[in-house]
Parts: structure tokens; C-alpha cells; sequence
């Protein structure tokens, strides 16, 4: 997925997706021809139950 699909499913700004790749709680798997980070489906999908869990995104 990319940074702005994950936004779209988290609900948050481009950028907070960004933040929290850099700080590892969101760990890309790859990276698209412009550099930017790509997710796998399955962790962000366990990253927004995680999320919820603790009270929010």
C-alpha cells in the first residue's frame, strides 16, 4: 500500500503515515521509484486494530 492509501484507511494525514514510519511503528516493506515508503496490507490492518485498542490512531 501506499503512503496515501494508508492514509485513506487510517483516516490521518499523508504525513502522520510518514511519522510513524520513521519512528517505526508503522514499518514499511518496500520503497516506491520516488523513495517513498510502501506498506504491506496485513500490518497496517493489524496496526489500526492495535491502535484502536489503545484508544485511537
Amino acid at each position: 500500500m501506499s503512503v496515501s492509501e494508508v492514509a485513506d484507511y487510517l483516516g490521518v494525514a499523508e504525513i502522520r503515515v510518514e511519522r510513524l514510519e520513521r519512528e517505526s511503528l508503522l514499518v514499511a516493506r518496500d520503497k516506491d521509484g520516488e523513495g517513498r515508503p510502501l506498506f504491506d496490507s496485513d500490518d497496517v490492518r493489524r496496526y489500526k486494530e492495535l491502535a484502536e485498542r489503545l484508544g485511537g490512531i
